[in-house]
């Protein structure tokens, strides 16, 4: 690993290859064995009893809290001095992936880990962080996270619950109706965000035993039946002013970092669930006979299978590349001193960017991955009795919870935007490198698709995607400067390339370190894989981009925007077909995601 410290959205100006990013091939022993621990944990407690769990067996889904606890699963974040194990970032995400086989677990045990417990963590008092943690570490208490209202959804600081001080000082009074909120219908400890003085956001810490605290039933979902969701209704709720989380009418600091966090787990659970889902499929493929013999050998279930894999590759790269930045930024950080959760969450936010592009990349990779799912079941797929069903309802919820896949769409070029004016982000550089090679009137010339263990082809595509895609990205902003935050469509197509050339840079980093340790002939199925990612990234990239083009001007103005734009495009020639044969054998060989 580089010894310099990363920063957040380097992949849009550094060449790709240039640095040594973390990759699942790099966890360490411990690190797997908290893999295996967690693995087993799901086979031999969680999935014995996912029937009872579907049906609201509540008190079984709590007891698992309780078990998890035992083998240490619960404590991964949480610091030494309050019972935690204060593991690194890229354990956290391990243990998270494993979580989420089972989506209604996996909701029940973030929303305690995670969005539950830290807000205590990274905000709290000590006085508050040695009453709660210890207890939240143990299952001794269960942790809910209350933000949402029936009238502020995405526009969370639009909230109507206030907290009104008493005359003496010592109390809060809240009063508010909070909805959407899990593990409400077992939850000790809630973080509540209310309006304190009518517009100061703030968050409390409020015991689900305090007289006013009552809750509506259980919502009725389209998914994630095992999990507990309920309305939160706090009815002059009388709370100790030293229960007031961080800082008056900084709560929205609280919420924004701690959505980061739920938006970077939320993209790793993805690729557990994704696991599942590929792994259920591959297997139904080959037991499932028609016309003779098992559907795996007909070449449309075959591409399903590949098209799946590569996905689910390219994400998985994504997501691990994020966890060893994290771990790397925050190794170097003083846990002694008084000031580190706030370090600690600034070395987070850096990546805000690739949170919010996992989120998005993640929660859509795992909608395709389960409707195909369904798909290779055919008839049987629509059945409850079959596993496949189930997973297409519970992923639909991950395109919209932690901000919705839109609202995160129009923050990513907003963010980049912002980083680039501030000078964080040099991107201004890599603007005057398109300019000049569009001047200098280059041509873009591939290198031969042949095997080659430095990846040149693969590292074209991706540098070649970069210069249309910062082309069309500076010209649309040019254009639309003075009223870019209103024009969501023109936000949401820059989204979409800026998550691609992060999905194409990290494959093509991460397959690339693999050839240079293992060789051509043990990586095949994984530069198949790079390949796909490939194709379809840079696809989608001049898609979007001749889209934003056509809305730059007309006439002699869209024609010059046009020449430059044929300028830096070129059509790759990659064949796709023979690559979704070679990955698919990959995948039918081991019955499972083959990475």
């Amino acid at each position: 690993m580089s010894g310099q410290k990363p920063k957040g959205c380097t992949f849009l100006i550094e060449e790709v290859g240039s640095e040594t990013i973390f990759t699942p091939e790099k966890f360490t022993e411990d690190q797997q064995m908290f893999a295996d621990t967690a693995k087993n944990f799901m086979e031999k407690e969680v999935f014995p009893i996912v029937e009872d769990l579907e049906k609201g067996d509540f008190d079984k889904m709590e007891g698992l809290l309780k078990k998890a606890a035992q083998v240490g699963l619960l404590m991964v974040d949480i610091p030494e001095e309050y019972g935690g194990l204060q593991a690194d970032k890229t354990t956290s995400m391990i243990v998270t992936e494993n979580m989420s086989l089972y989506s209604g677990w996996a909701t029940t045990f973030g929303a305690h880990t995670g969005i539950g417990t830290l807000p205590l963590l990274y905000f709290g008092t000590p006085e508050q962080k040695e009453k709660w943690l210890p207890k939240l570490a143990t299952a001794e208490l269960i942790a809910a996270y209350a933000l949402t209202e029936p009238g502020s959804g995405s526009d969370a600081l639009a909230a109507k619950t206030k907290a009104e001080l008493t005359d003496d000082g010592e109390h809060y009074v809240i009063n508010g109706t909070k909805m959407w909120i899990t593990n409400a219908g077992f939850a000790d400890l809630f973080t509540v965000f209310a309006q304190v003085d009518g517009d100061k956001f703030t968050a409390f810490l409020v015991e689900a035993d305090r007289e006013g605290v009552s809750l509506g039933a259980e919502e009725q979902k389209m998914g994630l039946k095992g999990s507990s969701t309920r309305v939160l209704n706090l009815e002059n709720v009388k709370v100790p002013a030293s229960n007031l989380l961080g800082e008056i009418g900084k709560g929205h600091k609280i919420a924004f970092n701690i959505l980061n966090i739920g938006r970077f787990k939320l993209g790793v659970g993805t690729v557990g669930g994704a696991k599942r889902a590929l792994s259920i499929a591959a297997e139904f493929s080959q037991e499932r006979e028609q016309f003779g013999q098992p559907i795996a050998e007909f070449g449309a279930i075959r591409s399903k299978l590949a098209q799946m894999a590569s996905k689910l590759y390219a994400l998985e790269s994504m997501c691990y590349r994020v966890s060893g930045y994290m771990d790397r930024n925050l190794e170097i950080l003083d846990t002694s001193s008084e000031d580190y959760p706030q370090q600690a969450m600034e070395a987070i936010e850096e990546f805000a960017i690739e949170d919010s592009i996992m989120k998005v990349f993640g929660s859509e990779a795992l909608s395709f991955i389960a409707d195909e799912a369904v798909q290779i079941h055919g008839g049987l797929g629509y059945s409850a009795e079959y596993e496949v069903e189930r997973i297409y309802r519970d992923v639909r919820i991950n395109r919209i919870f932690e901000g919705t896949n839109e609202i995160n769409r129009m923050l990513i070029p907003g963010m980049v935007l912002k980083r680039t004016m501030k000078g964080q982000l040099n991107l201004f550089d890599q603007i005057q490198k398109v300019e000049m090679a569009l001047a200098e009137g280059e041509t873009p010339t591939p290198p031969s698709q042949d095997d080659d263990p430095t990846l040149a082809f693969e590292r074209f595509v991706t540098e070649q995607s970069k210069k249309l895609g910062v082309y069309c990205a500076n010209q649309a902003i040019q254009k639309h400067m003075a009223d870019l935050r209103e024009r969501q469509e023109i936000l949401i197509d820059l989204a979409d390339i800026i998550s691609q050339l992060y999905a194409m840079d990290s494959t093509v980093c991460r397959t690339l370190q693999l050839v240079e340790e293992q060789g051509m002939e043990e990586t095949k199925a994984h530069r198949a894989a790079t390949r796909l990612v490939l194709a379809e990234a840079y696809q989608i990239i001049r898609e979007r981009g001749e889209r934003l083009i056509y809305n730059l001007g007309d006439g002699d103005e869209l024609n010059a925007y046009l020449e430059a734009f044929e300028k830096l495009t070129f059509y790759p020639r990659i064949d796709v077909i023979s690559l979704w044969d070679e990955l698919a054998d990959a995948v039918l060989a081991r019955a499972r995601y083959p990475f």
